[in-house]
């Protein structure tokens, strides 16, 4: 597992900002704030896997204990990625938003997603036993 350092959190942080700066934009230039919604389901599509990782029993002799719980999580995270690419779309077939803002908004999501993956993964604690 890599070590995150002092530059790992600079960049994150700054690519993290860019995602954000992406879907503001989306709204702000042409003033329909629509696509603030992937915003949302970008930073709650990591939350049913972590709840549903904390709530599978991690036993070493049974393998399959918890397993539906564990892909119950990862359904859900997924619904909530593929809603953040796919709200856009919608929003853009619609006439509610400019097809410029689909695009922008689904780089800044998908930047953000990619953001919050990233910390976790630099930030895990390994478990001890």
């Amino acid at each position: 597992m890599p070590a995150a350092g002092l530059k790992t959190i600079i960049a994150l942080s700054f690519v993290l900002a860019v995602g954000f700066l992406l879907v503001i934009l989306s709204c702000a230039l042409w003033k329909v704030y629509y696509p603030l919604l992937v915003v949302a389901t970008y930073v709650l599509a990591p939350v049913p896997n972590w709840i549903c990782g904390q709530c599978a029993n991690p036993d070493d002799f049974v393998e399959s204990s918890g397993a539906a719980i564990l892909d119950l999580g990862r359904f859900l995270t997924g619904f909530f990625v593929v809603m953040g690419i796919a709200l856009p779309v919608v929003l853009a077939n619609s006439g509610l938003i400019q097809v410029e803002a689909m695009i922008m908004s689904i780089i800044g999501g998908l930047l953000i997603y990619g953001t919050i993956i990233s910390f976790g993964m630099f930030f895990q604690e390994d478990q001890e036993f």
